[in-house]
């Protein structure tokens, strides 16, 4: 599938112009790049919502290289339909984890004896399997086995962040879910 990139940095009639040429190629979806590259979560929030309204309505709309779990929240708010990052599995090399109640940094002194899982919300194998304190220890010791329990937990919230999205669009309580977690999940915990 090939998708036609939108560019224009921050600049509004950059962006629009380039997204009406572009849709007239007619292809399989198109894409808004050149974001989440030094600019405020705000001024990437307008830009979208500036394309967006240029975009086509019956093809897929991807937001290249973006993002927390509050941008993707907001990002669908906007209309955005697909994503890549390499945001949970960079911070979770990290020690730095994504959580139903916000980010949780593994490396803080306050988990060094803590024996909840990651997220008491979460039902990945390493949730249900390992302790805060342990994740911890592996952390501080140099073991490999840390990063990637951290990655498997962190892939694991996407994948469950994405489908509850899904879920909430298709039952029509999207506005809900975004309004509940739109502040929580950027909260560093």
């Amino acid at each position: 599938m090939l998708f036609g990139i939108n560019q224009g940095s921050t600049y509004d009639d950059l962006r629009i112009a380039h997204m009406e040429q572009i849709r007239e190629l007619d292809l399989a979806g198109y894409a808004i790049g050149g974001l989440a590259v030094g600019e405020t979560a705000e001024e990437m929030y307008h830009v979208i919502d500036v394309v967006e309204t240029c975009m086509p309505v019956e093809k897929p709309r991807y937001l290249m290289g973006v993002g927390t779990p509050v941008n993707i929240l907001e990002a669908v708010w906007r209309g955005i339909d697909l994503f890549d990052c390499v945001m949970p599995t960079r911070n979770a090399r990290h020690a730095n984890v994504f959580t139903w109640s916000g980010r949780r940094n593994l490396m803080n002194e306050k988990y060094a004896l803590d024996e909840e899982p990651i997220d008491p919300q979460c039902d990945c194998p390493v949730c249900r399997n390992f302790t805060r304190a342990y994740l911890r220890h592996l952390f501080k010791s140099g073991e490999m086995l840390a990063m990637r329990l951290s990655v498997m937990h962190n892939v694991w919230f996407y994948n469950t962040l994405m489908m509850k999205i899904r879920e909430s669009l298709d039952q029509g309580t999207f506005e809900s879910f975004y309004r509940q977690y739109r502040t929580i999940l950027d909260q560093r915990i």
